[in-house]
């Protein structure tokens, strides 16, 4: 991966990151990585675990950010909580997986599309 996707991931997860913040979930990790994928942010919400994928886009010449989460990648991020959940110990009484689209603008604020339970 390149320095610029690496930026602009991190750029994406950040502003995610803020936008739960505000809404009021509780960051319990960020980047969790193990050998099998990387889980971008798991929060909590009231009593719900939330995993969430973030993606992010300069332009919309690939089409809208969440097209990237594939049947496979859905598959992968189901597998990646269950171990995080398994290594954590922690147990919820629901686990939400949600989606966020950051979607930087040459001008003005960047666009956040923020999908709850979105598979």
């Amino acid at each position: 991966m390149t320095t610029q996707r690496r930026a602009v991931g991190a750029y994406g997860e950040r502003v995610a990151a803020e936008h739960f913040r505000d809404e009021g979930l509780v960051i319990l990790d960020q980047n969790w990585r193990c050998a099998d994928g990387e889980l971008d942010l798991i929060l909590r919400d009231g009593e719900d675990l939330v995993i969430c994928e973030v993606k992010t886009r300069l332009g919309d010449s690939y089409g809208p950010p969440a097209e990237a989460i594939t049947p496979r990648k859905v598959r992968k991020l189901r597998q990646l909580a269950r171990r995080w959940l398994d290594e954590s110990g922690l147990r919820y009484r629901d686990v939400r997986f949600d989606v966020v689209e950051v979607m930087p603008q040459k001008k003005g604020a960047t666009l956040i599309n923020h999908t709850r339970g979105a598979f």
